[in-house]
């Protein structure tokens, strides 16, 4: 047994605590988690504790295990950012993206109201989670194009065999009846290339479809329509970032730099960048 694991029974919750942290930063992260399972049992109380071991979990890509330890974390405190935060990652690893969403959004509103900085940790994680939420959506989108491809290529191939069985039954000379076949196959050859060739030319919308990060606002996630640049360099969606000003502080949310309204620039540059893709990425308008 590790010399770090002996003689716990004595030690406080804190002391079990620390003792943990000190093992997670040697990334020993079941060590870890089992000194946090002891303070727990210690004292059942403190959020921070199931988050620890949450974020162990983690670590460890068990997304159920993390879930429940973040959901105890949030029943003893709704407020606790980092509970809300690996939730929503463990979401996100679980595919329950509306909700992974809902819990990262939560976690970055309640970092700026405490003041806290996550730099742009939060931030990323709700990219990654709309983007797969995205790419989902457009799979289920493509297969649904491809199967009514298929279905309407049967439909004419279908259509062309009772063409063809209905001049049969109605017993014409040999020349005529290969002549009338001839004829209705080649409709049917015409009408199935009209078809492919519609849905070659939207085959661009087959191909994944993506908004780049750039593009969208660090506070919101959404495409920037009136974007703004402060002092240090960052781009923000001017509702956004002057309603963060107006009830959180006056910094700037990511490098926490002091920051007031009557400095935000017209991020003009960028405006353009964005009416750009928009015209030629209609789609965009649903990110």
């Amino acid at each position: 047994m590790s010399k770090h694991m002996y003689s716990t029974a004595n030690l406080t919750d804190k002391e079990l605590k620390e003792q943990g942290n000190r093992l997670f930063s040697l990334r020993r992260y079941e060590d870890a988690m089992n000194l946090y399972t002891k303070a727990i049992i210690k004292n059942p109380s403190v959020s921070t504790y199931f988050t620890n071991r949450a974020l162990c979990h983690l670590k460890m890509k068990r997304w159920e295990a993390t879930c429940q330890d973040c959901r105890r974390a949030l029943d003893i405190d709704n407020n606790q950012v980092k509970g809300h935060f690996f939730l929503g990652q463990a979401l996100v690893e679980q595919e329950y993206y509306d909700e992974a969403i809902k819990h990262l959004h939560r976690a970055s509103d309640l970092a700026r109201e405490q003041k806290l900085n996550f730099g742009d940790d939060i931030a990323a994680q709700v990219r990654i989670a709309r983007k797969r939420r995205w790419n989902l959506q457009e799979e289920k989108r493509i297969a649904q194009e491809i199967e009514l491809q298929s279905y309407l290529n049967r439909l004419i191939n279908e259509d062309m065999q009772r063409r063809i069985e209905s001049l049969k039954l109605g017993s014409p000379s040999d020349e005529e009846s290969s002549l009338s076949v001839a004829k209705i196959e080649e409709e049917s050859n015409n009408y199935s290339s009209e078809l492919n060739n519609l849905f070659a030319k939207v085959d661009d919308r087959r191909r994944k479809r993506e908004v780049p990060d750039y593009l969208c606002g660090k506070i919101s996630f959404e495409i920037l329509n009136e974007p703004v640049i402060t002092p240090s360099g960052i781009t923000y969606e001017r509702k956004d970032i002057e309603e963060h000003l107006e009830r959180v502080g006056h910094f700037d949310p990511v490098t926490r730099v002091k920051l007031t309204a009557d400095q935000l620039i017209p991020n003009f540059t960028m405006k353009e960048v964005v009416d750009a893709f928009l015209q030629e990425n209609e789609w965009a308008l649903d990110y």
